[in-house]
């Protein structure tokens, strides 16, 4: 096998590294999700892409305990699972807060951001950083974030 083609099984890339982190809605957190984090920082991501995806990874956790969560009790959890590939990272975050539509959400924010404002620059950023981005409700009536980062060899 050449090893610079990703692995494949049956026509699937093959998952290089998968984790798991649940913390309460508490921002103090936010060190504890970037220090787990930490694990996914070597190859093949390119280290400018892995910041990249701390950068997202820490809006994202931010977003979802300022918003998703503002009327939730502090224990409620937040999930949060990386999965490395070798040609991507996927991050999703499970919130239990109100649903909304990212897409029209994004399509309705002025171009360009208020930088003396509070708020605000968390969902363009993430849209930047992200080569695909979702957000979703689950049957389980949990809502998922989904940042896709893609990178080349």
């Amino acid at each position: 096998m050449n090893n610079s083609q990703p692995r494949r099984e049956s026509g699937i890339e093959q998952l290089i590294e998968k984790a798991n982190l649940c913390v309460p809605t508490q921002l103090g957190d936010l060190s504890k999700v970037l220090s787990w984090f930490e694990r996914f920082n070597h190859p093949p991501i390119p280290k400018t892409i892995w910041m990249e995806c701390q950068l997202a990874l820490a809006e994202a956790f931010t977003n979802a305990v300022r918003h998703a969560h503002k009327n939730q009790p502090p224990e409620t959890p937040i999930e949060i699972q990386v999965a490395l590939y070798q040609q991507k990272l996927e991050i999703r975050i499970w919130d239990l807060g109100q649903p909304f539509n990212l897409n029209e959400r994004l399509k309705t924010l002025p171009p360009q951001a208020d930088h003396n404002a509070e708020g605000g620059r968390g969902l363009p950023l993430l849209n930047h950083i992200a080569d695909t981005i979702s957000y979703t409700q689950t049957s389980d009536k949990r809502n998922c974030l989904l940042i896709v980062k893609n990178y080349l060899l």
